[in-house]
């Protein structure tokens, strides 16, 4: 009696990720302009997500480190493309400048191509409550008490990653999943712990004094979500460790997306069984 064979595996396509359809998206530190920015994983993300407004919480492009060498491949022109393209077809994009693009802040209150330029936003979710939104670099103490510091330890932190990126290429040879070095060494190291959760309080002591009921930020590359005090404290992350954003659901509930755990979700799924597919 004839048994069919099992299909060719290398001819099964692999799952399509399905499009994340949202009220607001939130996303910061991209970094476009540096070899860090893991600009191709983000513009899957913009690829696949459908938002009413998005805001660009600051350290979109980065200015510190284009000045101080010209780096612009075409991976992250696709990027500014894609995001005017989504200001062109309705969606309000918001640009709330940081640090390291700190040069856009001259253009607040400007619009160019579609997208909004302004120094903070209070939004306002489907469930009433408004959120501050703020880049963060007005609450580290060492960019505007120290900035000669500022500036060496993003010359420490590029060099992280440049280590990082070489220990992930080996990870990827072998079969392992992504792993962030600096990332690593934030969470375990006692000054590092210490400065985010003084950031953490700052942000919301100030987010208290403004009458708002919670604050969407950047800045130190740690998305994060919880209560501080009765005021919700929202990190969305970073697009160069993280590949984290923050999404506000049509209902008004908010989540961190982590992009890089649903990349390595679909992959897997793309994998079909031997048992299943006799």
């Amino acid at each position: 009696m004839h048994r069919d064979l099992p299909p060719d595996l290398s001819e099964v396509p692999p799952p399509a990720a399905p499009r994340l359809k949202v009220r607001t998206v939130w996303i910061s530190d991209l970094h476009l302009g540096t070899p860090g920015c893991q600009a191709r994983r983000l513009l899957d993300f913009l690829r696949h997500v459908e938002c009413d407004t998005l805001f660009l919480v600051g350290d979109i492009i980065d200015g510190w480190q284009l000045r101080r060498q010209w780096y612009w491949p075409q991976a992250h022109n696709d990027v500014v493309q894609k995001l005017l393209r989504m200001a062109r077809k309705g969606t309000k994009v918001i640009f709330v400048p940081g640090n390291h693009d700190e040069f856009a802040r001259r253009y607040v209150q400007h619009n160019f191509g579609g997208v909004d330029v302004v120094d903070d936003w209070i939004h306002e979710t489907a469930d009433g409550r408004k959120l501050w939104v703020i880049h963060g670099d007005l609450f580290d103490g060492v960019i505007q008490c120290a900035r000669w510091l500022a500036h060496v330890g993003d010359w420490a932190y590029e060099l992280t990653l440049r280590l990082n990126r070489h220990q992930n290429s080996l990870r990827a040879r072998l079969g392992l999943p992504y792993w962030s070095l600096s990332r690593y060494l934030k969470l375990k190291v006692k000054r590092a712990v210490s400065y985010v959760g003084d950031f953490e309080q700052a942000v919301a002591r100030e987010a208290r004094k403004r009458g708002v009921q919670g604050v969407v930020c950047g800045h130190i590359h740690h998305a994060e979500m919880r209560d501080i005090d009765g005021i919700l404290y929202a990190n969305d992350g970073d697009w160069v460790e993280s590949l984290t954003a923050l999404v506000e659901h049509a209902d008004g509930r908010l989540e961190i997306i982590d992009w890089a755990r649903r990349d390595a979700e679909l992959k897997a799924l793309s994998v079909v069984p031997l048992a299943l597919a006799a």
